[in-house]
């Protein structure tokens, strides 16, 4: 019989990650931008995590690229939109294909159709909070191999019914419609 030592706890996600979790931070101009890839479930749970740290008001855009509706709100109390994408974190990682952003004057969290985190600040601190995260920095990262257009999205009637809860919940408005 051989003895061990303690063997280190490993979270769940640590365990079972596909290797993939890491993020490439650069200043470009005035503000410095993050670019995380993770597998679809760390990716929302991080959006959800870091939400955490933004004001206590802030502005939400939603963009479903299945449906071509696009809603917007200003100044929502943090808390009711945490709420609302802790509701949203399950059916997003299953079938993706929204973007969704939350950001402040400061600080922007968006996650795009493809489940990849793009982060946008005036400050460093992102990095270091990553980095407390579990993810490790990169000169690249490597993004998904496929990359779906507006309408090309698989129907997915969970996450649109619970978008439409969502964009009821925050009281959000159709936004003007893109120009590009």
């Amino acid at each position: 019989m051989f003895f061990r030592g303690r063997q280190p706890e490993a979270s769940i996600w640590r365990r079972f990650r596909t290797g993939v979790d890491g993020f490439t931070f650069v200043q470009e101009g005035d503000y410095y931008a993050a670019h995380v890839v993770a597998n679809a479930e760390r990716v929302t749970d991080l959006f959800y995590a870091l939400s955490e740290l933004l004001p206590p008001a802030v502005d939400v855009f939603v963009d479903d690229l299945r449906t071509g509706r696009r809603h917007q709100g200003e100044n929502l109390a943090l808390p009711d939109v945490r709420d609302v994408l802790a509701r949203l974190k399950v059916p997003l990682a299953a079938a993706g294909g929204v973007e969704l952003a939350v950001y402040s004057t400061e600080d922007q969290l968006t996650l795009n159709q493809h489940l990849e985190l793009f982060i946008y600040a005036r400050t460093d601190r992102w990095l270091y909070i990553l980095q407390g995260k579990g993810l490790r920095e990169a000169r690249a990262v490597r993004t998904r191999s496929w990359k779906l257009k507006r309408g090309e999205f698989q129907p997915a009637p969970d996450l649109e019914s619970a978008l439409a809860a969502a964009i009821e919940r925050l009281g959000l408005k159709p936004a003007p419609a893109s120009t590009a």
